[in-house]
């Protein structure tokens, strides 16, 4: 009895000894990550915000997806064919691809969503992203059935697409959230609602698990994700910052070990106190002022041109951005794919004071007396916005206009934009999702009422775009966008005034950041070192 009383009380003794280890060994790897904003919904087909687009990387994964270093690789596709005309394009979806409930990942998934964003009822600011398919386009206009795009599922592992035009970038394109499936049962099932934590099943590397707005976002690690062995952080915690210096805080304390990006105003302080964790690198990105045309005030192109003429781009990429922009005279960034001949507005290289003299007389010639005209300059919460629409307000002065500001919560701020609110100029920003000038031209079509803020309508612009859209030589199509391009800057719906660079700042501990032009840096990749 004795005998058996001290081998139960060692037993004890070694477990209790041993609980620690075990638990040390098991403890899940949790990254606490700095996003922008949260964001304003969690259905992928209605998002259009980058913050947006950083959760939907973790939670799905198309038919490709962008590495590390943002190339194209095989998602749900292990492989595909193009046809020799460059019309079609098969998928091969892999057997193992599974959603976060084990259901098996099908072509059928596919076909559903791109159905789904082509649905007037959907009202997707994205949905012109797939208009390449055959019949997107008049689907989403309501002049075809939902049966008639251009999508098919061969069988449950195989989908074809079928373009209207060979469209260079439609791998890159296949990388944006737009293009990602959806889950037919559970989204049949909830309706509005499939997007809830217990509701949402996706097929990404992560699933949802908890949304506290204001707070955090918390995803887990999906384990019937097909590459689960090879994700290496457990639980990611988005953690919204629209007040960059707050992550900087909370990063110096080491309580997020990333930013998405940074306050400006510290730059110095950042270069000199983090060294190597501040992460500066081109970026394919345009910020830009979109102007409210159908208003009488600012109808006139010359009224329009003379605000552009009086910024001075140079001080704001080096006063207000502290050199993480860079000055901005086109809508297209430079450096972009597909575009050997940018062009800019024709003052780019014009001393500023010779520039304010010019925009005076533009103002005089479209009758607006010095001091009558007052804009209404428009942003969304964060410092160094606030911080450019002050400059932009005092650079107004010196030609005889004045300026108010109003400020924006950012979860509203890019819904009142799309809905046509009232603003006279406002602040927007263009991420490219791929790299071809179609990608930032396109959002001035008339028709593209999710993005074109302005409310711009020109039919010869439209009409460049169209020819553009079908033509299948890129040196022709590059001059047609050129002209696009051209007729945009001489109109000026919108000021481009910088061009982005990608601003964050990471932790020693987390390994596998890649800097690239897209900043797209999904937590697949990503691993968290003690």
């Amino acid at each position: 009895m004795m005998k058996s009383l001290l081998s139960a009380t060692c037993l004890a003794t070694v477990l209790l000894t041993a609980a620690p280890m075990l638990a040390t060994a098991q403890a899940e790897v949790v990254y606490n990550r700095g996003n922008d904003t949260d964001p304003t919904t969690l259905d992928h087909h209605k998002t259009s915000t980058i913050p947006e687009a950083n959760l939907m990387r973790d939670l799905y994964e198309g038919l490709v997806v962008p590495n590390a270093k943002a190339e194209v690789v095989p998602g749900v596709a292990e492989s595909w064919e193009i046809s020799q005309d460059g019309l079609t394009y098969t998928f091969k979806l892999r057997n193992n691809a599974k959603w976060s409930n084990g259901d098996p990942v099908t072509a059928g998934d596919f076909v559903f969503a791109y159905q789904r964003i082509q649905d007037p009822k959907t009202a997707a600011p994205y949905a012109n992203m797939l208009y390449p398919i055959v019949n997107a386009e008049a689907i989403n206009k309501g002049e075809k059935q939902a049966a008639d795009l251009g999508a098919k599922a061969i069988d449950d592992h195989t989908l074809e697409i079928k373009l209207n035009a060979p469209t260079p970038y439609f791998l890159q394109l296949l990388t944006h959230q737009a293009s990602f499936p959806l889950h037919q049962k559970s989204v049949e099932q909830f309706g509005d609602q499939y997007t809830r934590p217990g509701n949402m099943v996706t097929n990404g590397a992560y699933m949802l698990e908890a949304f506290t707005p204001n707070d955090k976002i918390v995803m887990r690690k999906n384990p019937n994700f097909h590459d689960a062995a090879n994700v290496k952080i457990d639980v990611v915690n988005y953690i919204p910052f629209e007040e960059r210096a707050t992550c900087l805080r909370r990063f110096e304390a080491g309580e997020v070990l990333s930013c998405s990006d940074v306050d400006n105003a510290q730059m110095d302080y950042m270069k000199e106190k983090l060294g190597d964790q501040l992460h500066i690198a081109p970026y394919l990105g345009s910020y830009y002022l979109p102007v409210k045309v159908k208003k009488e005030k600012l109808a006139d192109p010359r009224v329009r041109q003379a605000l552009s003429m009086a910024i001075d781009r140079d001080f704001l990429a080096k006063e207000i951005w502290r050199e993480s922009m860079l000055p901005g005279y086109s809508i297209v960034p430079p450096g972009i794919d597909n575009y050997p001949d940018p062009v800019f507005l024709p003052y780019k290289d014009k001393d500023i004071l010779d520039r304010e003299d010019e925009a005076k007389k533009l103002l005089e010639e479209a009758g607006v007396e010095e001091g009558s005209l007052t804009v209404e300059l428009r942003h969304n919460t964060g410092e160094n916005h606030k911080n450019t629409m002050t400059a932009v307000a005092d650079m107004l002065k010196n030609i005889g206009v004045n300026a108010t500001i109003v400020e924006m919560e950012g979860t509203g701020y890019f819904d009142y934009m799309k809905n046509d609110g009232d603003f006279d100029l406002t602040r927007a920003g263009w991420i490219g999702d791929y790299s071809d000038p179609q990608n930032f031209l396109f959002l001035f079509e008339s028709a593209n009422l999710g993005f074109n803020y302005p409310r711009w309508s020109n039919a010869n612009y439209d009409k460049l775009m169209a020819e553009a859209a079908t033509t299948t030589d890129l040196a022709a199509r590059s001059k047609i966008l050129r002209q696009a391009e051209e007729l945009f800057l001489k109109e000026v719906p919108a000021i481009p005034i910088l061009y982005y660079s990608s601003t964050a700042l990471v932790s020693p501990k987390l390994k596998g950041w890649e800097d690239n032009i897209m900043n797209q840096h999904a937590t697949r990749w990503l691993s968290v070192e003690n």
